[in-house]
């Protein structure tokens, strides 16, 4: 391809096809994936493979973990929504800081979990209800997961089409093929090779020092962007919007559709809910050391992320200030005629920003970015193919054998189902045309699973008197709610819900639904059949104590476990117990004081804004748009980029740490080849 060379603003020249420099930045995953392929000696049993042996790391955890969410989907995904809705979203998610760090504190769920030492969920389901309920549950998870999965290596693929500016198609011989298909399936077999030779122990190596440069690489990316489009041009760029449109105003976008105030409330609800019941990262949840350390790699995974904001909303801003500023008409002229040349309308939006990227980012910068989110791929599509095959073979197949496998069998046989999720994918990526945004996709899909499973969680693990029959009646309502919502939108629109009701001779205004709202309504339901059926069946308690593997409370006069009374205290209101250390309660303290602050300044600017707007005290006027546009440079610019360069040291010293201390524990670890995820000697099929 030929070289050339355009000037930003009259002022920037630069390149926007891959330089010598780009390509050396690219090579930078290849160099990791190397490293991981080499630990996959260390893999010796069933454990290692599917829950690395449980020897992680917080930090390990944090960053590994993490870099599944650092991947082109997960970027296009918010793109959209930036492109969409701008800062909006951002301003009502702080209402989620508090909440989420609460429920991270507590480790809600999560501690639990751990100390039912289950490795999967669904083992976890036949532990607390039955054997049936697991093969369904399995069975359902599994399929909701692959359909999930199917179209994040496409997106993955087709990104890097357009930001390579590579051919739409190619010929081969008498037949034209889509360019993103091979280079999917380059993809998927890197990703495959990395999973099926150590399983969880590779990806959790790999993973980590793929976040580690990544961490690295994202100060490199916040320093292009804003050396070729400085703040002045983003913020006039996504400032000025036709009224109640507003980009940067919450007070002035009411008119903004799915991404809004509702979206972000739902959404808190919904996640609090559905917490580690959508296994895309299962291993992860049993991982830990201990599950402290579970705890605390969630904690620090909240701090990492938000130096991962500041790259997503410049590189966001950026494109959009390129394609629409007048100061670089000339030099996007090539981008915009790219951009509409894409047939597909859902593509197009999807692309938008990547093509505009292309063209945008100076010689190394766009290497540095596509690597970034190489690594995020092969961090992403590795982790999904490890959580949906070995949920294949722990849950779906396993239950279902007359004999335990023996432990080489057993491997081969999550092998195996890791390749089947990866021809799966690489079909229903080659075939499927997303017509929605991703996450709405992501949410449709979820529901059906998540809609009953989070009932089933949470009441298993915190309700003595949940049943079984209260499990199966809370998962049936999700499939057939959230499988029915899916299927009546794509049949007859968003609105089918008010048609239908029309049709009995109801009423009703005309309304419609989205991917959100038929998990949010789905989740109601769901939680009060649980109950209701609960208390119906319920015989006798069960015994929580005994699945945690607790040592009962010694006992009182009246035969009730003695309870220690402590006082109250902050420590104790957000989850600090005695095995924080001083520096933990520092990491959980800061963050929850700084989630805190953000929350007051939310409620804060809401009543001032709201108070301006209704005139009802005179001197009160509702923010500007120059204050917004100086609130958001502050807020989701500036800060995040000092947090990018904190975290990046402190999570680079903290995962190699964790990388040393993990090789150091497999080297003296005891394989029992018993510890397979199979439930043996447990009373679980009765109905309580």
């Amino acid at each position: 391809m030929a070289n050339r060379d355009l000037k930003v603003g009259g002022t920037v020249p630069f390149s926007f096809f891959m330089q010598t420099l780009d390509w050396i930045v690219f090579i930078i995953p290849l160099v990791v994936l190397a490293v991981g392929v080499v630990t996959h000696r260390h893999m010796k049993s069933v454990a290692h493979f599917v829950s690395g042996g449980r020897v992680g790391g917080r930090y390990l955890l944090a960053v590994a973990k993490g870099e599944m969410q650092a991947g082109a989907v997960v970027f296009v995904a918010m793109w959209e929504i930036f492109a969409q809705s701008g800062f909006v979203p951002g301003w009502w998610s702080l209402i989620t800081g508090p909440v989420g760090l609460v429920v991270a504190i507590f480790g809600f769920v999560i501690y639990r979990f751990r100390e039912t030492r289950a490795m999967t969920l669904a083992q976890f389901f036949e532990i607390r209800y039955s054997r049936n309920f697991r093969s369904f549950t399995g069975v359902l998870g599994f399929c909701a997961g692959v359909i999930n999965f199917g179209i994040i290596p496409a997106v993955g693929a087709r990104f890097m089409v357009y930001f390579l500016q590579l051919p739409p198609e190619l010929a081969i011989g008498g037949w034209t093929l889509p360019t993103h298909v091979p280079l999917m399936a380059v993809f998927l077999s890197i990703s495959l090779l990395l999973t099926i030779s150590g399983g969880l122990i590779t990806l959790m190596v790999t993973d980590c020092l793929e976040g580690i440069f990544s961490q690295l690489i994202y100060i490199v990316l916040i320093a292009g962007v804003l050396f070729v489009v400085p703040w002045g041009d983003m913020a006039a760029a996504v400032g000025e919007r036709p009224p109640n449109h507003s980009m940067v105003n919450p007070f002035d976008a009411w008119a903004v559709q799915d991404f809004n105030l509702w979206y972000v409330l739902m959404g808190v609800i919904l996640s609090v809910y559905g917490t580690m019941a959508w296994q895309n990262s299962s291993a992860y949840n049993a991982a830990g050391a201990t599950p402290h350390e579970a705890r605390m790699g969630g904690l620090l995974g909240r701090w990492r992320e938000l130096g991962k904001a500041a790259v997503v909303v410049l590189l966001a801003a950026g494109a959009i200030a390129f394609l629409q500023h007048p100061h670089y008409a000339e030099a996007s002229q090539p981008a915009r005629e790219a951009i509409a040349s894409i047939e597909s309308e859902q593509i197009r939006k999807q692309m938008t920003i990547p093509v505009a990227l292309s063209h945008l980012l100076p010689v190394g910068v766009k290497g540095a970015l596509c690597a970034v989110l190489l690594m995020g791929i092969f961090g992403g599509d590795s982790t999904h193919l490890h959580s949906w095959g070995g949920i294949l073979a722990q849950d779906v197949i396993l239950p279902r054998l007359k004999r335990a496998p023996s432990p080489r069998s057993h491997i081969r046989l999550l092998r195996g189902c890791v390749i089947g999720v990866a021809a799966f994918a690489f079909m229903f990526g080659t075939f499927f045309q997303n017509t929605e945004y991703i996450v709405m996709w992501f949410a449709v899909t979820t529901a059906v699973y998540v809609g009953g499973a989070g009932a089933a969680i949470i009441g298993g693990l915190y309700w003595k008197k949940g049943t079984t029959a209260g499990a199966w009646a809370a998962m049936l309502a999700g499939v057939v709610l959230s499988g029915g919502g899916i299927f009546a939108y794509k049949v007859w629109g968003a609105d089918f819900l008010p048609r239908a009701l029309w049709s009995f001779g109801l009423d009703v205004p005309r309304f419609t639904l989205n991917g959100i709202q038929i998990s949010f309504f789905t989740m109601l339901i769901a939680v009060a059949l649980y109950v209701g059926v609960s208390l119906l069946t319920h015989r006798q308690d069960f015994p929580l104590n005994k699945m945690l593997h607790r040592d009962e409370l010694p006992l009182d006069e009246n035969g009730k476990p003695k309870v220690p009374k402590r006082r109250w205290t902050l420590g104790r209101v957000i989850g600090v117990n005695q095995d924080f250390t001083k520096g933990d309660k520092w990491i959980a303290g800061g963050l929850f004081a700084w989630s805190l602050f953000w929350f007051g300044v939310m409620l804060f600017g809401t009543a001032w804004n709201l108070l301006g707007q209704a005139g009802w005290v005179p001197w009160i006027k509702p923010w500007s748009n120059e204050a917004w546009l100086t609130y958001w440079h502050v807020k989701a610019i500036g800060l995040p980029i000092l947090f990018t360069v904190v975290t990046g040291l402190w999570f680079t010293w903290g995962g190699i740490h964790d990388i040393r201390a993990l090789f150091r524990s497999l080297r003296g670890y005891q394989i029992d080849d018993s510890d397979n995820g199979t439930v043996r000697g447990h009373a679980s099929d009765r109905s309580p």
